[in-house]
C-alpha cells in the first residue's frame, strides 16, 4: 500500500482513533482533552490537505483509490477514493471539524462533559468524511448511518430546551429514509449483472448501458430518493431541520449545516442520477418542482421567524433548493453549480451558525426582538462579521454564495435535452424570485439586529467583542468566502472533469 492509498484511510479514521484516546483520558483533564481534540482534528486535516498536492485535476476517474475485500460473503469491498466531486466535500469536512474543535476551546455547552462532547464530534467526523469517499454501497451505508448516533446525542444531551424532541425527530426522520434507501441498494445488488455487486462504479456503468429495466429504475429511484431527500432536506421532508438546528449546540449546527446536509445532495449526484438514468430523467421535473417550492417557501418562512437560529435554519432549506435545482437539470453545468453550492453553503452557513452561537453566548437570547438592535455599536466586530456573512449568504456577486445559485439558475434555462424546457425556465423564474426574497429577509434581519441604538437594557451591560478562539476559527471561513467568490475556478476547475465523466459535456 503506497502513501496515496493509505492517506485517505488515515485521514478518515484518525478522528475515530482520537475519540478512543479522549475516552481513555481522565475526565478532570479538561484542557488536555480540548487540546487533544484540536490536535487530532488538526492532524487529520493536514493529512487530508496533503492529498491536494497529489491530486491531478485533469485526470478522470478515481484517485487515491483503495479497493480490497471487506465482507466477502456478500461481496462488499472496502472501496474508497476521491474524484473532483467528492474531493471538495471531503476537504471541507476536515476543515470545518478542525475549526469546530478550536471553537470548543472556549465554548463547550452545558452540561460541560467535554470528554464525551469531543469524542462524539470526532466520531461524527469519520462518518461524514467516509460518506464522500465510499464507492461500495454497503460501505457508503455504514458511513451514512455512523453519523446518526453522534448527532443524536449532540442534540439530545447538549441542545437547548426542546432538545429531546428535536433529537428524536432527527433520528426517526433520517432512519425512516435510510430504510428505504437500503432497500433500493439491495434492489440494485440483486439486479446487477453476474455475481451481483455493490460497487458504485460498476453499477454506474451497468446503469448507463441500460442494464436496469425502466420499471425497476422508477421503483428503486423512489426508494433512494426518499433517503437522500430527507437528508438534504427537500421540501416537504424538511420539517426536522429547523427543530434540529434550533436545539443543537453551536458546533452541532455548524457540522449539520456544513456537512451532513451535503450527504443527501451528494447521494443524488453520485448514486441516484448516474446509476438510474432513465428514472432520473422521469423524476427530474418533479425534483425541480420541489426545489423551486423550497426556494420560495424557505424565504417566506424566514421572513416570519423571530429566532435568529431558526431563521438561518430555514435559509438552509432554500439554499439546498438551489443545489437540487442544479442537479435536476441533469447537465454538467447544473451539477458543477450544485457541487459549488454545496461547498459555499457549508462555508457560509457554517459561519452564520458560529455567529449566532456567539451572539447567544453574549446576549443569552436568540430572539430578534430581545436583542433589539444596536449590535454595531455594542459589539462592532461581531456585528460586522455577521453582516458580511449574511450578505454572502444572500448571494452577493464577488462572494462564494453567488456562483452556485446563479449557476443553478443558468442551468435551469437549458436543462438536459428531453426535459421540459418551459417548465425548467419557470423554475428558474421562481428561483430568481427566491433570491430577491432572500435578500429581503437577510437585510431586514440585519436592520433589526445590527442597526439602531443600543436598547436600554444592554447599555450598562459589558458585552465582549470577538475573542481569540473565535478569530482563529472564523478567519479561514471568512477568507474562503472571498477567495472562492473572486476565484470560483478553484472549485469549478476541480469538479468539472469528474462531473463531465458522469454527466457528459
Amino acid at each position: 500500500m503506497n502513501w496515496q492509498e493509505s492517506a485517505i484511510t488515515i485521514a478518515t479514521f484518525l478522528p475515530t482513533a482520537g475519540a478512543v484516546l479522549i475516552v481513555l483520558m481522565p475526565k478532570r483533564n479538561d484542557r488536555a482533552i480540548r487540546a487533544t481534540g484540536i490536535a487530532v482534528t488538526g492532524v487529520a486535516m493536514l493529512a487530508a490537505l496533503a492529498m491536494l498536492f497529489g491530486y491531478h485535476v485533469n485526470q478522470p476517474g478515481l484517485q487515491f483509490e483503495l479497493n480490497v475485500p471487506w465482507i466477502s460473503v456478500i461481496g462488499a469491498r472496502y472501496h474508497v477514493g476521491v474524484d473532483g466531486i467528492s474531493l471538495p466535500l471531503f476537504e471541507l469536512t476536515f476543515v470545518l471539524s478542525f475549526l469546530c474543535a478550536i471553537y470548543t476551546w472556549r465554548y463547550v455547552p452545558s452540561p460541560g462533559n467535554t470528554k464525551a462532547f469531543l469524542a462524539l464530534i470526532l466520531l461524527l467526523e469519520t462518518g461524514m468524511a467516509g460518506t464522500f469517499i465510499a464507492f461500495d454501497l454497503v460501505l457508503f451505508f455504514v458511513f451514512w448511518e455512523l453519523v446518526l448516533v453522534p448527532m443524536y446525542f449532540l442534540i439530545g444531551v447538549w441542545g437547548s430546551t426542546n432538545r429531546e424532541y428535536a433529537a428524536i425527530k432527527f433520528f426517526l426522520y433520517t432512519l425512516f429514509g435510510s430504510v428505504f434507501m437500503l432497500l433500493g441498494f439491495l434492489g440494485m445488488y440483486f439486479n446487477s449483472p453476474g455475481a451481483h455487486t455493490f460497487d458504485i462504479i460498476q453499477l454506474q456503468q451497468f446503469g448507463a448501458g441500460g442494464g436496469f429495466s425502466n420499471n425497476f429504475q422508477l421503483v428503486v429511484f423512489a426508494a433512494v430518493f426518499l433517503g437522500f431527500a430527507i437528508k438534504v432536506p427537500m421540501w416537504p421532508f424538511h420539517t426536522w431541520l429547523p427543530d434540529a438546528h434550533t436545539e443543537a449546540p453551536t458546533v452541532g449546527s455548524v457540522l449539520l449545516a456544513g456537512i451532513l446536509l451535503k450527504m443527501g445532495t451528494y447521494g443524488f449526484v453520485r448514486i441516484a442520477m448516474p446509476i438510474l438514468p432513465y428514472a432520473a430523467r422521469k423524476w427530474a421535473p418533479w425534483i425541480g418542482l420541489l426545489a423551486a417550492i423550497a426556494i420560495v417557501y424557505a424565504a417566506l418562512a424566514c421572513l416570519a421567524q423571530k429566532d435568529l437560529k431558526r431563521l438561518i435554519a430555514f435559509s438552509s432549506v432554500g439554499h439546498m433548493g438551489f443545489v437540487m435545482l442544479g442537479i435536476a437539470t441533469l447537465t454538467a453545468a447544473g451539477v458543477n453549480a450544485a457541487v459549488f453550492g454545496m461547498v459555499a453553503h457549508g462555508i457560509i452557513t457554517g459561519m452564520l451558525f458560529f455567529c449566532v452561537g456567539s451572539i447567544y453566548d453574549r446576549y443569552h437570547t436568540r430572539q430578534i426582538s430581545e436583542i433589539g438592535g444596536g449590535m454595531l455599536l455594542k459589539v462592532p466586530k461581531l456585528a460586522g462579521i455577521f453582516a458580511f456573512v449574511s450578505i454572502a449568504s444572500l448571494g452577493l456577486p464577488g462572494l462564494a454564495g453567488f456562483w452556485g445559485e446563479v449557476g443553478a439558475l443558468l442551468a435551469a434555462f437549458n436543462p438536459l435535452p428531453g426535459l421540459p424546457v418551459g417548465l425548467f425556465r419557470t423554475y428558474m423564474v421562481l428561483g430568481a424570485v427566491g433570491t430577491v426574497l432572500t435578500a429581503g429577509y437577510f437585510l431586514w434581519m440585519l436592520q433589526r439586529v445590527n442597526l439602531g441604538v443600543v436598547p436600554e437594557k444592554w447599555q450598562a451591560k459589558l458585552i465582549a467583542d470577538v475573542n481569540r478562539p473565535e478569530w482563529i476559527s472564523w478567519s479561514p471561513l471568512i477568507a474562503a468566502t472571498v477567495v472562492f467568490g473572486v476565484l470560483p475556478s478553484l472549485i469549478f476547475g476541480v469538479t468539472d472533469a469528474a462531473v463531465k465523466t458522469l454527466y457528459g459535456s
